[in-house]
């Protein structure tokens, strides 16, 4: 692959990259599709990355359907197809990780203390063997997105990262690879995650700054479903993740929340600008 696209980069061209885990859906192929507007040629990496799951996590049975992906990233607009296996990305002896400071020990961090090290140390390395001049990431893992962000301007990457809106099922559910865990039941009630965050901005929108009292009403909302365990919601700034007490006008405002439906964990955001005027 670096060969190939040091061949494409001599003739002038743009790439775009858009690394995924694969079982590949619509929110990814909005990813493609932006990346075939804005350049030239269109590389998707497919690599279920070991380093970013904990013991105890769904690495095993993460979905894959290889078939599937290129399928879907075909008819997005994807010129190359990039499926590096574990021993090309992890050989024996390696030993060499990137981590971002405070932005990845907060909100996911928290909860998967080693998940962005693995994220960041992947990411890194695809970027050194795509060379693109811009890379897509998805809105729904708004920490993910920051993280990386700050790792390209520390280290000077040569690459854009763009974030795409989220894509989202009809009633509002944010599209993602684990839906498929969750049952019948569980799927109509995890709904309620795009509903608080609904919430969360018409508080805004209608004079409220108190942060404890928007987690609070999208907590209750939360927790009405059964079977619910609440990891976090919480008000920070959008590019510091520092929590926030009280929103100022003009503030850049992000709301995440993660949340299990049983056995299955979900992840959502939303991100606010404070009206100037209540």
């Amino acid at each position: 692959m670096q060969d190939t696209c040091e061949a494409v980069r001599l003739l002038g061209k743009r790439i775009g990259f858009v690394p995924t885990m694969g079982y590949l859906h619509e929110g990814h192929a909005a990813l493609i599709r932006r990346a075939r507007q804005e350049c030239d040629c269109v590389v998707v990496s497919v690599f279920v990355n070991p380093a970013q799951f904990a013991p105890t996590e769904d690495f095993s049975r993460y979905p894959r359907s290889l078939d599937h992906d290129m399928h879907v990233a075909d008819e997005a607009g994807c010129d190359y197809f990039f499926t590096p296996e574990s021993p090309e990305m992890y050989p024996e002896h390696f030993s060499t990780y990137v981590q971002v400071e405070n932005l990845s020990s907060v909100l996911e961090g928290t909860f998967r203390p080693t998940h962005f090290k693995g994220v960041t140390t992947v990411v890194a390395m695809l970027l050194l063997i795509v060379h693109p001049q811009k890379a897509y990431f998805g809105q729904k893992d708004a920490q993910q997105s920051i993280v990386i962000q700050q790792m390209v301007r520390d280290l000077h990457f040569a690459t854009q990262i763009v974030v795409v809106p989220t894509v989202r099922e009809t009633d509002g559910l944010a599209k993602s690879s684990r839906n498929i865990y969750l049952s019948q039941r569980e799927r109509a009630d995890a709904v309620v995650l795009f509903q608080a965050l609904c919430k969360a901005e018409e508080m805004i929108a209608s004079g409220e700054r108190t942060s404890q009292k928007i987690v609070g009403a999208m907590t209750q909302m939360v927790t009405s479903k059964p079977n619910v365990a609440i990891d976090y919601i919480s008000v920070v700034d959008a590019l510091t993740l520092d929590l926030l007490e009280t929103l100022k006008p003009g503030m850049q405002v992000l709301i995440p929340l993660a949340v299990r439906f049983g056995a299955t964990r979900l992840i959502d955001n939303t991100r606010v600008t404070v009206p100037l005027h209540s």
